[in-house]
C-alpha cells in the first residue's frame, strides 16, 4: 500500500493542475446539486421489530392517513387572571384565530383546524384551551410565509390580553450552529499557525479541509430527499469532516516539511509523505469508517444513513488528503516551510543527523518513565471519577419539555401540563386490530391500571375491523411511571393490540439503543484489538488500546450526563434545560471516539514501535516516540476539540450534546489516555509491550502502516540511523 500511495502523492504533485482542477469541479457539481434540490426533511423515523412501529404499520393499513408525516401545532390560548376562555370575548378572539388560519397565507398547506369548543379541548376550570392544526406537509417543507402565518396567528388575542404559546414540530427549523463553528475553525487556524510557524502551510490543511466537507455536505443536501435523509445528518457530517479533515491534511504536511529537511527533491518529498503518513492516514480513516458505517447493526434505519453519511464525508477527507494536499504542495513550494530555517519541528534548524534539543513532548516522556505508575494510577482514578455519572444514564428523545423555558413551544407544553394534566403532553395511542368488542374489552383493563388519567372511547375504522384507543397518563411522557405504565398495557395485551404513539416510540427507541450497545460496543472493541495487532504486531499493546478507549469513553459519558441530565456547569456550556440524554448519543459516540482514539493511537505509538525495532530500549523508544510525535497529535487535538466545541452553539440540542460528548471524549482520550496512561503503560510492560507468538506472527498479514516496503523499494539505507532518520514524522 504504501509504494501505490508514494505514487498516487507524486503523481498528484506532478499533475497538480489536473488534480485541483477536478476537486474543483466535484466541488463546484456538488454545490450545484445542493442548491438546485429541495430543502431536505425531517427525515421519516421508524423502528423496525418494536411494538410501536407495528402500530404505525397497522394504522397506514387500517386507517389511511392517519400516520402520514405532517407537521402538527398546538396552539395553546389561556383566558387571564378571573376569566375563563368560554367567556364570549376570550372565545371571540379564539374564533378569530381559528378563521385567520384557515383562510390565511400558509392555508395551502393546512390539512385541518380543531374548532376547541366542538372538540371540548378545554381544561376542567375553563382557563386554558387548545387549537390542534394538522399541516399536509412535514415540518421542514413547511413555507416561510405558512410558518410566519402560524407564530402570528395569535398577535391579534395576545392584544386582548390573553396569553398565546404555539407548540409543535411545525415549528421546526433546520438547525443552526451558530458563531460557535466558525471560532472552532479560528482556533484550528491559530493552532495551525503556531505548530507550522508558516500562515501557507497553516491554511493548506484549512483550505483542503474545507473543499472536503464542501463536496460531502453538498451531496448529503442534494440527495438529502432522494434518501430520506434527516435535517441534522449534514451537521454531523460536517462536524466530523471538519476534524479529520484539517488533521488528515496536517499529518501529510508535517511529513511533506519533514522530507524537505532531508534535502529532498519536492516531488519526490510529496511522493514519501503520502506513503508513510498516507499509509497511516488510510488506517485512520478506516477505523472511523468502520466505525460509522457499524452503527447499521443497531438496525435503526436513521441512525444507519446518519452513520453512512458522516463516513462518506471521511472518505471524502481520506482521498483529499492523497491527492489534493500534494497537489496543492506543489502549487505552494517551498512557502510551506517557516520563515528562515527555525522551524520547531524539525530540530530548530539544526544540521541533518545532529542530535535534536528535547522537545516538551521528550521531557513529558521522561517525567512518565520516572514515575509510570504515580502516572497511571492518576489517569485511571482521575477518568473513572469522571465517569461515575454514566451510571446513573437516562435515555429518552426529546420534546417540548426539554426545550429552553424562554421558548414558545415549552411554554405552551407547560400550559397543557397545567390545564390537562402532565401526561397530556404524551398520550399512547392503543391500536386494536379487531372488532368492537375487543376495543371495549382493551379499554376496560387499561382503566384499571395504576397510572392511568383518562381513557377516550374507542374510535373504529370504516370497515369496523380495527379501532384506536387513546390513554392519558398521570405522569409527563419522560418519567419512569409513564415507562412502567407502556409495559403494563402491553403485558396484558393479546395478539394485535399494539400501544404505540410518540411516547411509546421513545420508549422502544431507547430500549432499542440500550439493548444494541454492549453488541455494538464489543463489535467495535473487538475490532480495535484485531487491526492494532495487525499494525504494532502485538497483542498487550491493541489490549491497551481498547481499554483506554473503553475509559475514555465512559468518562466522556460521564461528563455528558453530569452536564446535560444533572445540569453541572450547564450554564457555562449553553445548556437550558437540563433532561434525559439523548437516546442514540452513547451509541454515536462510542463509534466515532474508537476512531478518533485509533488515530492517536497509531500516529503516536507506530513512531515507538519503529524505534524498538530498529534497537532502542523500551523505555527510550517511548521518548523517542513523544519526540517525533507529541507536538503534532497535541496539535491535532487541540483542532478537533476547537471543532467539536464549535457546535456547543448549534440550536438542536442533540448537536449540541454530540459536539460536547465528542470534545470531551477527544480531551481525555488524547490528552490523558495516549498521552499519560499509554506511555506509563508501555514503561512497565518493557519488552512485554511488543511480544507476540511467533506462530502468530507468521499468520498475520503485514500492513506496513510505516512504510518499510517503499523505503526498500527507494533503496533506502538499512542501517538503524537511516531508517530512523528517515521515519522522523511517519506518524505525522
Amino acid at each position: 500500500m504504501a509504494t501505490f500511495l508514494y505514487r498516487l502523492g507524486r503523481g498528484a504533485f506532478r499533475r497538480r493542475g489536473l488534480v485541483a482542477l477536478v476537486w474543483v469541479a466535484l466541488l463546484f457539481a456538488a454545490g450545484f446539486g445542493a442548491a438546485t434540490a429541495s430543502a431536505p426533511t425531517s427525515g421519516s423515523f421508524s423502528i423496525p421489530g418494536t411494538e410501536a412501529q407495528k402500530a404505525f404499520d397497522l394504522l397506514d393499513k387500517k386507517f389511511p392517513g392517519m400516520a402520514a408525516d405532517g407537521a402538527t401545532a398546538r396552539i395553546v390560548v389561556k383566558a387571564p387572571a378571573g376569566a375563563k376562555v368560554t367567556d364570549p370575548a376570550p372565545k371571540a378572539e379564539v374564533e378569530k384565530l381559528i378563521s385567520g388560519l384557515k383562510g390565511g397565507a400558509g392555508a395551502a398547506q393546512i390539512a385541518s383546524v380543531d374548532d376547541p369548543y366542538e372538540t371540548k379541548a378545554v381544561s376542567q376550570d375553563g382557563s386554558i384551551t387548545y387549537v390542534s392544526v394538522k399541516y399536509n406537509v412535514s415540518g421542514m417543507e413547511l413555507k416561510d410565509d405558512t410558518r410566519e402565518a402560524l407564530k402570528e396567528s395569535g398577535h391579534d388575542a395576545q392584544r386582548a390580553g390573553l396569553q398565546v404559546e404555539i407548540g409543535g414540530d411545525a415549528l421546526m427549523e433546520a438547525p443552526e450552529t451558530g458563531s460557535g463553528e466558525v471560532i472552532g475553525i479560528l482556533i484550528a487556524a491559530i493552532v495551525l499557525v503556531i505548530t507550522f510557524g508558516s500562515l501557507i502551510a497553516a491554511g493548506l490543511p484549512l483550505l483542503t479541509a474545507l473543499i472536503g466537507v464542501g463536496i460531502g455536505v453538498s451531496s448529503i443536501t442534494a440527495l438529502a430527499n432522494v434518501l430520506d435523509l434527516g435535517s441534522t445528518t449534514s451537521t454531523l457530517a460536517m462536524m466530523i469532516g471538519l476534524a479529520v479533515g484539517i488533521d488528515y491534511a496536517l499529518f501529510i504536511v508535517s511529513r511533506y516539511r519533514a522530507e524537505l529537511a532531508e534535502g529532498r527533491e519536492r516531488d519526490e518529498a510529496a511522493g514519501r509523505a503520502a506513503g508513510t503518513a498516507g499509509s497511516a492516514v488510510v488506517f485512520a480513516g478506516l477505523t472511523v469508517v468502520i466505525a460509522l458505517v457499524g452503527l447499521a447493526v443497531v438496525n435503526i434505519p436513521m441512525l444507519t444513513k446518519m452513520g453512512v453519511a458522516a463516513a462518506g464525508t471521511v472518505v471524502i477527507a481520506v482521498l483529499v488528503a492523497l491527492t489534493l494536499v500534494p497537489a496543492i504542495l506543489g502549487f505552494a513550494g517551498k512557502k510551506v516551510l517557516p520563515a528562515g530555517t527555525k522551524s520547531k519541528l524539525f530540530g530548530k534548524g539544526k544540521p541533518a543527523g545532529a542530535e535534536p534539543k528535547a522537545n516538551g513532548g521528550t521531557r513529558w516522556a521522561r517525567f512518565v518513565l520516572r514515575r509510570p505508575v504515580t502516572v497511571l494510577l492518576a489517569g485511571v482514578i482521575g477518568l473513572g471519577a469522571i465517569a461515575i455519572p454514566a451510571s446513573k444514564l437516562e435515555m429518552g428523545l426529546p420534546d417540548d419539555g426539554s426545550k429552553p423555558v424562554s421558548t414558545s413551544q415549552r411554554k405552551a407544553y407547560d400550559l397543557l401540563s397545567d390545564g390537562f394534566g402532565p401526561g397530556f403532553n404524551g398520550p399512547l395511542m392503543v391500536v386494536v386490530d379487531g372488532d368492537k368488542a375487543l376495543a371495549d374489552k382493551t379499554a376496560e383493563r387499561i382503566k384499571g391500571l395504576d397510572g392511568v388519567a383518562m381513557v377516550m372511547p374507542p374510535a373504529q375504522n370504516q370497515a369496523k375491523d380495527a379501532a384506536i384507543v387513546s390513554v392519558i397518563p398521570k405522569d409527563r411522557p419522560s418519567s419512569v411511571k409513564t415507562e412502567d405504565l407502556v409495559h403494563s398495557i402491553r403485558a396484558g395485551n393479546p395478539d394485535g393490540v399494539y400501544v404505540s404513539g410518540q411516547t411509546a416510540m421513545n420508549i422502544d427507541f431507547s430500549q432499542k439503543m440500550n439493548d444494541a450497545l454492549l453488541p455494538y460496543l464489543a463489535l467495535v472493541v473487538g475490532l480495535a484489538f484485531l487491526l492494532l495487532m495487525l499494525v504494532f504486531r502485538s497483542i498487550l499493546v491493541p489490549l491497551k488500546a481498547a481499554l483506554g478507549f473503553l475509559l475514555s469513553v465512559v468518562a466522556a459519558l460521564g461528563a455528558v450526563v453530569a452536564v446535560f441530565q444533572w445540569g453541572w456547569l450547564g450554564s457555562l456550556f449553553g445548556v437550558e434545560q437540563t433532561g434525559p440524554i439523548m437516546s442514540m448519543m452513547p451509541i454515536f459516540m462510542v463509534g466515532v471516539v474508537f476512531g478518533l482514539a485509533m488515530d492517536y493511537e497509531v500516529f503516536l505509538v507506530t513512531r515507538m514501535r519503529e524505534a524498538y525495532v530498529h534497537g532502542e530500549r523500551p523505555g527510550q523508544a517511548v521518548v523517542t516516540g513523544f519526540q517525533y510525535s507529541a507536538r503534532v497529535v497535541v496539535a491535532a487535538a487541540v483542532i478537533m476539540i476547537a471543532v467539536f466545541s464549535g457546535f456547543l452553539g448549534a440550536s438542536d440540542a442533540m448537536v449540541k450534546m454530540i459536539g460536547f460528548g465528542l470534545a470531551v471524549a477527544v480531551l481525555f482520550d488524547a490528552f490523558v489516555v495516549r498521552m499519560a496512561i499509554v506511555p506509563a503503560v508501555l514503561a512497565l510492560l518493557g519488552h512485554k509491550a511488543w511480544w507476540l507468538p511467533k506462530w502468530l506472527d507468521r499468520i498475520l498479514p503485514n500492513v506496513d502502516v510505516e512504510g518499510e516496503s517503499l523505503r526498500k523499494h527507494l533503496g533506502d539505507s538499512g542501517s538503524a540511523e537511516g531508517p530512523d532518520k528517515d521515519r522522523e514524522l511517519v506518524n505525522a
